[in-house]
């Protein structure tokens, strides 16, 4: 039965039927909903910029499978938007609220006003103003429905008032409706056309050395058994992502490694010999296929994706399994024979055995300040069975997703889809999401540097995950271009394009009343993360790592 509430007390009790239970956002937005939300149990948290509390609602969506909430006010909404591409570009479901100004005031040279649709428009994939109380409900309804159907991504809408607060005093009769279906992502899980898995069954019949990429889709419909299904079915080496590191654990016969122009040279290998590729839940993009050159044109594709558009986007002919990835890789796993490839797969493992023996050189160096490869292997050996781990972009995710190995089925990785900096705040949301897990920020320092305010968040607020900085004082990453960018000239100042001072994040982390260590020596990280982990605190482990070190690159075609 429809009850009378004002439209702030509507708009909590939505957010609530939808299970939201953190919101982030900055002040002057929304405050009589941020009051109701008391009587919610809604968590509030109160951040230090715009885009820190988007990478919040981000790291908080990709932990929890739910869709992260964030606000911000009229003059931050351009904020909130650029922090929206990483959500986009990585399908994590946001939704975000901004205040404007109400109709009469537009076009006016109304204080703090700009447009916001074009601000959004590239970012997220459904974008409306509301303009009155009625519109509401619906509005947040519809949000939600796209938010977490198809490929999840972020949705906004613009509500009336330079705070958003236009009619939120108005009262009205309301029945406080959700649906269920999009209280989390995927909604629906659609399965595969009978057709389609036969087609891809005999595609698969006829191959004799398949491989499977599996890509973010796997982890986003939670398909990480039936990945192994499938891939033990067919025998089918596997390789994998950055953004579906955890689908399948290091210490399984049939994984090959992670993929592309932040993997490994033995998993580009893999793919590149191959005579069948089965991609599940894949863009295909430039960095899993190394510049579209693997597998190489005319090798036989399946694609397994929830999106149509995304079946033959980049290998024309493709057979499609339109599909939830998870239901597509179930069904083709009962479609199809089994396989026996032991050529094939003693094959590809040797490309790993090399690998691997390349790889243990560098992880136990012994330099002091610490190469970032022995880093890696010091937080593999202390790396909770439980542990969330968050890598910023860059040489971040370069070094921690090919050299921190994970062998328990409830660790997880999830990385930056290309924006420096969102590692410690998606950490936050992250631990906002799995309060009882152990969460890991791996970043360097010119990512920690964006964010550093958050800190008091974390410490005001009691996120308590711990952040390894691998501190090189510099955008090492930059210094392959740039040494070539220079080319024969007097390179005496070139330091001043990605060197930064020396600075002892430990005492930083410690004048925000959280813990901090510094570590220079190898055998000095163990001692420090279990004080960090002991402390009880937001903590900060400033290890002190080789200036100028440069990740090997791997091979690709």
């Amino acid at each position: 039965m429809p009850q009378k509430m004002t439209g702030a007390r509507l708009f909590a009790q939505t957010l609530k039927a939808y299970g939201v239970s953190h919101v982030f956002f900055m002040d002057a937005v929304l405050r009589r909903a941020l009051a109701e939300m008391e009587d919610c149990n809604i968590v509030r948290i109160l951040g230090h910029s715009e885009k820190a509390v988007a990478y919040m609602a981000d790291g908080y969506a990709r932990v929890s499978g739910r869709p992260g909430v964030c606000f911000a006010q009229s003059v931050g909404a351009a904020n909130l938007a650029a922090a929206m591409q990483d959500a986009y570009l990585g399908h994590a479901a946001i939704v975000a609220f901004t205040g404007r100004h109400v109709p009469q005031f537009q076009y006016r040279n109304a204080y703090q006003e700009v447009q916001h649709a074009p601000l959004f428009a590239a970012v997220t994939k459904f974008h409306a103003k509301v303009e009155t109380l009625d519109q509401m409900q619906h509005l947040m309804r519809q949000a939600f429905r796209e938010a977490t159907t198809g490929t999840p991504r972020p949705v906004h809408l613009d509500i009336a008032g330079l705070t958003g607060d236009a009619f939120m005093a108005a009262e009205g009769e309301f029945d406080v409706v959700a649906d269920e279906a999009h209280t989390r992502y995927p909604a629906f899980r659609p399965a595969p056309d009978s057709a389609a898995v036969r087609n891809a069954a005999q595609a698969i019949a006829r191959s004799q050395r398949p491989v499977i990429v599996a890509d973010r889709g796997v982890i986003l419909s939670r398909g990480e058994a039936a990945l192994a299904k499938l891939a033990e079915r067919i025998q089918a080496a596997v390789v994998v992502t950055l953004d579906a590191k955890a689908a399948m654990l290091e210490d399984h016969p049939l994984f090959r490694g992670a993929v592309g122009l932040y993997g490994r040279g033995c998993a580009n290998h893999v793919v590149a010999d191959a005579d069948l590729v089965i991609f599940a839940g894949s863009n295909t993009s430039d960095h899993t296929t190394a510049n579209y050159k693997m597998p190489a044109p005319g090798t036989p594709v399946i694609q397994i994706d929830q999106d149509p558009v995304e079946i033959g986007r980049n290998y024309p002919g493709a057979i499609g399994l339109l599909a939830d990835v998870a239901a597509g890789m179930e069904a083709l796993a009962a479609g199809c024979a089994p396989g026996s490839h032991a050529d094939w797969l003693g094959h590809s493992q040797k490309y790993v055995d090399e690998w691997r023996g390349e790889a243990a050189k560098a992880r136990s160096a012994e330099n002091a300040p610490l190469r970032p490869e022995r880093l890696c292997a010091e937080l593999n050996d202390v790396l909770p069975k439980d542990a969330i781990l968050i890598s910023d972009t860059g040489y971040a995710a370069l070094w921690s997703g090919t050299l921190v190995y994970l062998n328990s089925p409830a660790q997880q990785y999830f990385r930056a889809a290309g924006s420096l900096g969102w590692s410690f705040p998606a950490a936050l949301g992250a631990k906002c999401a799995a309060p009882d897990r152990t969460v890991i920020c791996f970043c360097g320092d010119g990512g920690f540097f964006y964010h550093l305010p958050e800190l008091e968040t974390a410490r005001r607020r009691g996120i308590k995950t711990v952040t390894v900085v691998n501190n090189n004082h510099s955008l090492s990453q930059g210094l392959r271009n740039l040494t070539s960018a220079y080319g024969d000239r007097d390179r005496t100042r070139m330091h001043e394009c990605f060197e930064y001072r020396e600075t002892d994040f430990a005492r930083i982390a410690q004048a925000f009343d959280c813990f901090g260590v510094t570590v220079d020596k190898p055998r000095d990280f163990r001692k420090a993360f279990e004080a960090a982990m002991a402390s009880d605190l937001p903590a900060v482990i400033d290890v002190k790592t080789e200036f100028g070190a440069m990740a090997d690159l791997p091979w690709v075609p």
